[in-house]
């Protein structure tokens, strides 16, 4: 195993950490990971982050559903048209898209180069959001009403955007939950989790079909992503994942413009 490998497998692992101590977030470094640190094609690449993504917050959605956060029927609702969405673009729109699309001069946009600026401009809007959260959990019961029209138009929406960058969205879906839902910040940070886990894992049964799926590569770095989690989780027992929160979001900022500047110079 060489160093750039043993760096992308600390990644995976870096990865979990994150999830585990601030509950999301960490699933939008693997796409950086897999095409800068271990040279994976951005396509593949954003295929094999919506597993490890899926199969992570699987793990701490089954968690969150053994103390009770989880309100399934706002993650069904939300899910449904998420999943069909993300499916969909994997399957169909993220194929169909040109090998070339446009040239800027000298400067030729390709679909590879064109999937990393769309996900880096993901990134930007993540990491701001992460910067400037001063919400605070609700430790108030309060009524959950339900927008069902608004839900599954934003289900949709963030399904597309899944389906193309292969990141959770959980920066997208939590505050959604808050706002269409009425739901307690806790109880929208859990459901987005299963919501996160069902759309991603279904969006990647429309890449099986398409791409050559490395098994043994992906379950062994999904499988340090998920030991990351309970690493995350123990170490959040010491640290405040909260006060993490906002340095995390400075670090996705730099990432992001260092895909900008990666992409341009390639």
């Amino acid at each position: 195993m060489d160093l750039q490998q043993v760096l992308g497998y600390f990644g995976a692992l870096l990865v979990g950490v994150v999830l585990g101590l601030i509950g999301g977030g960490g699933s939008i470094l693997t796409v950086p990971i897999f095409v800068y640190l271990l040279f994976i094609n951005p396509v593949t690449a954003t295929a094999y982050s919506l597993f490890v993504v899926g199969v992570s917050a699987l793990v701490g959605a089954l968690r969150n559903i053994q103390k009770g956060l989880v309100d399934f029927r706002t993650a069904i609702v939300f899910a449904i048209p998420a999943f069909i969405a993300v499916y969909l673009t994997r399957k169909f729109l993220v194929p169909a898209i040109p090998e070339q699309l446009f040239s800027i001069g000298a400067f030729l946009v390709t679909k590879n180069i064109a999937i990393m600026l769309f996900f880096a401009a993901i990134m930007l809007v993540a990491s701001i959001s992460m910067i400037r959260t001063n919400r605070k959990d609700s430790k108030e019961e309060t009524t959950i009403k339900y927008n069902y029209p608004l839900i599954v138009i934003e289900g949709f929406i963030i399904g597309v955007l899944t389906g193309v960058v292969g990141a959770g969205g959980g920066f997208l879906i939590i505050p959604g939950l808050v706002l269409l839902a009425k739901m307690p910040m806790k109880k929208a940070v859990a459901t987005s989790l299963l919501i996160i886990a069902i759309k991603s894992l279904i969006g990647f049964i429309g890449d099986v079909e398409n791409l050559e799926i490395d098994w043994a590569f992906l379950l062994s770095f999904t499988a340090f992503s998920v030991a990351g989690i309970f690493l995350g989780i123990y170490l959040s027992n010491f640290i405040e994942g909260k006060k993490l929160k906002k340095g995390f979001g400075w670090f996705v900022l730099i990432i992001a413009f260092y895909i900008i500047y990666k992409e341009f110079t390639n």
